[in-house]
């Protein structure tokens, strides 16, 4: 066999010895990679998953019939938090380098986060981080500050000084702006937001050991925000754009919020918690609600938010929430153009009513299992509370696929990426 292992993309069928449905055959220089009349995407990814578990740790893309998509769902399906870098691509008339090489540098980047552990990625660490991957693709047009510990109690972002409190790490507020049109009074287009709990043990509404195992990866909703906007931003995005992410550790220890516990929030909204598992949406309230002062037209927020979501669409899909029925329809949309699934579940004003308390404005979820019956709509519904305009031009991202937490025929464990094209897409189509 050759130094290099090869892989080849055909439109022949697998030799027969393979099998008749055979994505995927090998020979002495390498693989081959045999496309489906159906689903050719997924069966070329399942395809790099096939390779990757013969213990190829390396390949060389090799060939015409290549194009920027099969490429990358190659990639895709190959790569693991082992090997992030395994895959060489082929430069031919179908495919996009620069597009290639922008999707890895987002991708390595959002997995080295959502993969990492908790000791190394902690609440002030992953702001850090994700400051300083922005500010490397263009430091002239980015500036970030980070709020943290009791600084947040004194400028009122409640919600993250109270789930983050119980930690010896302090809880922070990245705020980051990037601005390339040179004015410093340039309305700003769009607002990201985005889940940071850096390690997510319950509270005092602890989870089951093996429900707490891969809680490193609820920071997933920041990771995905920023590996968007670098993602956007290296495709040519030239509108100011904000990013909040909301970054905090759920412990417990005698300073840990409790249930029972009332927060008062900057716009007055009191919330009891019934819940101190149900944190990450008593973070982004404060995310959304500095985005909303930012004045951008447009708010997408992400986050691992709901168990109830993966329930209702699998770990295919990313759910989609929002009171703008037609920002809600071209986010579905952007998804569908950059592979990427998402399905949009039910929000209504009336679930703002869904949590309901007897001591304030409203519970953080319900006193039940899951946050009972539509417990991702009810999220949803408790942070549109804290969206400007009833809503209009904000997106909610459940990300039910952004984590595998065992191999699959397509994905390796852990981070997906699922989510990241679909935020920098939307910021290329609205800004």
């Amino acid at each position: 066999m050759s130094q290099q292992f090869l892989v080849q993309l055909s439109e022949q069928a697998a030799p027969a010895h393979w099998g008749e449905t055979a994505s995927v055959s090998f020979n002495e220089q390498g693989a081959t990679v045999h496309l489906s009349e159906t689903d050719t995407l997924k069966n070329v990814q399942k395809a790099g998953r096939a390779v990757a578990n013969q213990g190829v740790k390396a390949v060389t893309l090799a060939g015409d019939t290549w194009c920027t998509e099969s490429q990358w769902a190659f990639y895709q399906g190959f790569v693991s938090p082992k090997v992030l870098d395994g895959v060489e691509f082929v430069e031919n008339a179908q495919s996009d380098m620069k597009e290639l090489a922008a999707l890895k540098q987002s991708a390595i980047w959002m997995r080295q986060m959502i993969n990492g552990t908790a000791e190394d990625i902690f609440p002030e660490s992953l702001a850090e981080k994700a400051g300083e991957f922005i500010q490397s693709l263009a430091p002239e047009h980015v500036s970030y500050q980070i709020i943290k510990g009791e600084a947040l109690k004194e400028q009122q972002w409640i919600g993250i000084y109270e789930v983050g409190r119980g930690s010896d790490r302090p809880p922070v507020l990245l705020e980051l702006d990037f601005n390339p049109t040179g004015d410093d009074n340039a309305p700003v287009a769009s607002a990201l937001v985005g889940k940071g709990i850096t390690f997510d043990s319950g509270g005092y509404s602890i989870k089951p050991s093996e429900g707490m195992l891969t809680m490193k990866c609820d920071m997933g909703g920041a990771a995905t925000v920023t590996a968007g906007l670098a993602l956007a931003i290296n495709r040519g995005l030239d509108k100011r754009v904000k990013m909040y992410l909301c970054c905090a550790e759920n412990l417990i220890s005698g300073h840990a919020y409790k249930l029972g516990d009332i927060l008062t929030y900057k716009n007055g909204t009191t919330v009891e918690i019934v819940n101190t598992d149900a944190e990450g949406r008593l973070v982004l309230a404060d995310g959304l609600m500095a985005a909303s002062e930012s004045g951008a037209a447009t708010i997408i927020d992400a986050a691992t938010l709901t168990g109830a979501a993966l329930v209702a669409v699998g770990q295919e899909y990313n759910a989609l929430f929002g009171l703008d029925n037609d920002m809600v329809r071209d986010v579905e949309n952007y998804a569908n153009d950059e592979f990427e699934g998402a399905w949009r579940l039910p929000l209504e004003k009336f679930h703002q009513n869904n949590c309901p308390s007897p001591y304030a404005d409203t519970a953080n979820s319900r006193p039940q299992k899951g946050g009972g019956f539509g417990g991702a709509s009810n999220a949803a519904g408790f942070l549109s509370r804290f969206v400007r305009n009833d809503g209009q031009g904000w997106v909610h991202m459940d990300l039910a696929a952004a984590f595998q937490n065992t191999p699959t025929s397509m994905w390796s464990a852990g981070a997906t990426t699922q989510g990241m094209r679909t935020v920098a897409r939307t910021l290329q189509e609205k800004s």
